[in-house]
């Protein structure tokens, strides 16, 4: 995904309470789910980072000489300049494209056994 394409704010902005707790009808449970999708969508980008840098890893005996990659410079560049993670994940929650799953199918089972 590309998440520069996101629209998230690149800084921190006020948000409303009371609009993060109606899309799931406890403002807990809706920072849960964007502090759940922060961390899937940061282990993203840190792999893909990583990935990428491993490109420009240099032998141990290559160590001694210190020179500057610009490519590499250039990449480490473009992620800092992404939205933060929890900047998207909040973006997602509010459009209504994060699947939220209940944890209620314990209550719904013993209401089943009973009837």
């Amino acid at each position: 995904m590309d998440y520069k394409k996101t629209g998230a704010e690149k800084s921190t902005i006020t948000r409303d309470v009371i609009d993060i707790a109606e899309k799931t009808g406890n403002i807990y449970h809706s920072l849960s789910v964007i502090s759940k999708r922060s961390k899937q969508i940061n282990r993203e980008l840190k792999d893909e980072l990583v990935g990428k840098l491993e490109e420009f890893s240099t032998n141990n005996e290559q160590l001694e000489e210190v020179f500057e990659n610009t490519e590499q410079i250039a990449v480490s560049k473009y992620y800092e300049q992404l939205p933060k993670s929890h900047s998207i994940a909040f973006k997602e929650l509010m459009e209504d494209e994060i699947f939220i799953k209940s944890r209620d199918v314990e209550s719904s089972d013993s209401e089943n056994k009973d009837a």
